[in-house]
């Protein structure tokens, strides 16, 4: 319990679930988190800038294709799910979550405009008694250093006495059907008790397991370190495959191999580049903050090198390999690439490798079109502009024939791999999909 009179009213609301919750940033994090909140009986309020969102919600529609429709309808209709872009009603709800976008610059360094407008915007109508949770991955200290500041010059407000704040990283992995927001485990960190019970106690009401740290600064290193920890070893994988394919040997056969040792080993695979928020962005929030303090970082910012070199490294092989077995050089081939999202299984192309990979197989003079079954269309980004709204190729197995190259940048379920390999003149397959089913290889080159 907490001695917060305040803070004991808000576990109170949350333990007995007649809190109303509100969500910023109904994206790839916000809109699950709102379901899942919906789903333990609360009321959500989400708040988006874009008014296509808050319209689909109303119309009940999931924009998100692993989002079920059905549910947003049910509970929009049974009034538990309500969105709006009039960021004036963030007063109404008991707490507030945080879950907008944290970019880059164009010079490698975090941008944090989404979260200090979204801050500026709560701390003009916050109230005694609210909490607020930042959700977004950021550098260690954010929570403390940038969002508290801006609350309490705004409301006039003192933190952990008048309103509750902390931090608590998401997590979330679209097209794993193994995990759902509310079976990850949940990190929450505060820097004082009565805000971290008053965050355990809302997580806990829709999570199975939550988490505590001491700090809010705590939370913010637990959610980098675990994407560092994912961008260096791929990063190894990554490195492995192009000395072991200068070697003859298959990566994919030997991290087989390796991985049937129940200790010691945890597996990891080699792609064509880093994609999604997350990975290839975060580990440069800590490379950042690091030089505050005069820490090096050499390991982080090597691993994010070979990553980013990776997409080079397969037009490299597309290269030789339209040379080499099909006689034909890079300028003028037709170009087809298999799966645009970042990742298996969704619809998301944010930070995909097959965005810069189509931009450098077109500066070579190839003519490059795409197939992917989660994305009819390329959405906007501010990366490849050049890309937005292309539209993708329909699938026909007799018309592979007419491409002089198939490059699988994503492996999504439900692609025949053996009829591609069949079918097409050639494939160069970064994600070992042609060989994982069984398929002819005769006509496949690995990336």
């Amino acid at each position: 319990m907490t001695a917060n009179p305040l803070a004991a009213e808000l576990l109170r609301r949350f333990e007995g679930r007649d809190a109303v919750v509100g969500v910023i940033g109904l994206g790839y994090v916000g809109l699950p988190l709102s379901m899942a909140l919906c789903e333990a009986g609360l009321k959500v309020i989400g708040f988006d800038l874009d008014p296509a969102k808050p319209a689909a919600i109303a119309a009940g529609r999931a924009y998100l294709k692993h989002i079920d429709a059905a549910a947003v309808l049910a509970f929009h209709q049974a009034g538990k799910l309500d969105a709006t872009t009039d960021m004036g009603r963030l007063g109404e709800p008991d707490a507030v979550l945080i879950c907008v976008p944290t970019p880059l610059t164009a010079h490698e360094e975090p941008d944090l405009a989404h979260v200090v407008g979204t801050t500026q915007a709560i701390g003009k109508v916050l109230r005694k008694g609210q909490l607020v949770v930042l959700e977004s991955t950021t550098y260690p200290g954010t929570t403390r250093e940038v969002v508290q500041p801006i609350l309490e010059q705004l409301s006039g407000l003192t933190t952990h006495e008048d309103f509750f704040l902390g931090f608590s990283p998401e997590r979330e992995d679209p097209g794993n059907p193994n995990f759902t927001t509310a079976t990850i485990p949940k990190v929450v960190g505060a820097d004082e008790d009565s805000s971290r019970a008053a965050i355990s106690a809302l997580y806990g009401v829709f999570i199975e397991k939550v988490v505590p740290v001491s700090t809010s600064a705590a939370a913010e290193a637990v959610k980098i370190t675990e994407n560092i920890f994912r961008s260096v070893n791929i990063a190894l994988v990554n490195e492995l495959k192009t000395i072991y394919s200068a070697m003859g040997i298959d990566v994919w056969e030997v991290i087989e191999g390796a991985k049937s040792k129940p200790f010691g080993f945890m597996p990891f695979y080699p792609g064509p580049g880093l994609g999604g928020h997350c990975i290839p962005i975060d580990p440069f929030y800590l490379t950042w903050k690091a030089k505050e303090y005069g820490v090096a970082t050499r390991f982080i910012e090597l691993a994010g090198q070979i990553n980013s070199a990776m997409p080079g490294r397969v037009v490299d092989v597309l290269m030789g390999a339209l040379n080499e077995h099909a006689g034909k050089a890079m300028k003028g081939s037709n170009v087809l690439i298999l799966g645009m999202a970042y990742k298996k299984n969704v619809d998301d192309t944010r930070e995909s490798p097959a965005l810069r990979l189509v931009e450098l197989i077109e500066a070579r003079g190839a003519k490059v079109q795409y197939h992917d079954p989660f994305i009819d269309e390329i959405p906007p980004t501010r990366e490849h502009p050049t890309l937005t709204g292309r539209k993708g190729w329909a699938w026909d197995e007799k018309g592979l024939a007419d491409f002089d190259a198939v490059l699988i940048v994503t492996d999504h379920d439900g692609v025949d791999y053996k009829g591609l390999a069949t079918s097409a003149r050639l494939v160069v397959d970064t994600r070992n999909a042609c060989a994982r089913a069984g398929a002819d290889l005769s006509r496949v080159v690995p990336a």
